[in-house]
């Protein structure tokens, strides 16, 4: 739908998954895709000087810490960043853990099941690159733009990382969708909230990627 609607090339990174090959595994395949692409975007049809990262939940979390290395590393030249509901933190002590405990769709439970999967130790737990929200550093990253959902224990977290972008002068821009659950963003067919989020993230991307905007609907 995004790749229609902006458009761009959409690129799915299969990276390794989790408990055979736990952290940072994934951080490092997905860090390899993407100057992978970089370097092979005329194969690709591709612009690389128009390159964005985006995610959801675990895949938010992967495209803060590529949109850090590849600050870091100083290749690719990211232009921004979609993070829809991202996970950020790894201890869990944000407030909306407790007061979406139970879901719906993501329960405190699941995602304690999901990080002993994912993490080596505990002491992963701070690295920044499984808890973004740590790094100590986090100016001269890519615009962003963080989706949250009302009724997520992941709300906060998300939350709480676009105001430290913001803190640390990057163009981040934070939305909070209320009613909208962990996961919302692919309903687009049944709620009103993620069309309105597709919508949102159609006109962002065509910004970022300098695209004209797409007409307005008549009535709208």
């Amino acid at each position: 739908l995004l790749a229609n609607k902006v458009p761009c090339v959409i690129v799915s990174v299969d990276y390794r998954l989790a408990p055979e090959a736990k952290f940072p595994a994934a951080v490092e395949d997905s860090y390899a895709s993407i100057e992978w692409i970089a370097a092979h975007a005329s194969d690709l049809g591709i612009d690389a000087s128009r390159i964005a990262v985006g995610g959801d939940s675990a895949g938010g979390n992967l495209s803060t810490v590529i949109s850090m290395l590849a600050r870091d590393r100083k290749s690719p030249k990211l232009v921004y960043q979609l993070l829809v509901y991202p996970a950020t933190d790894m201890r869990m002590t944000a407030p909306s853990i407790e007061e979406n405990a139970s879901g719906p769709l993501l329960t405190k439970e699941s995602i304690v099941w999901f990080m002993n999967h994912y993490l080596a130790s505990d002491a992963d737990r701070q690295n920044p690159l499984a808890s973004p929200l740590l790094a100590t550093n986090l100016a001269d990253l890519p615009p962003a733009f963080i989706l949250t959902a009302e009724c997520d224990p992941l709300r906060d977290e998300g939350e709480d990382y676009g105001r430290r972008l913001q803190n640390a002068g990057v163009a981040a821009e934070i939305k909070r969708y209320q009613g909208m659950p962990h996961g919302f963003f692919s309903f687009g067919a049944a709620l009103e909230g993620a069309k309105q989020a597709v919508e949102d993230v159609t006109a962002r991307l065509r910004t970022a990627f300098g695209i004209a905007a797409l007409p307005a609907t008549p009535g709208a």
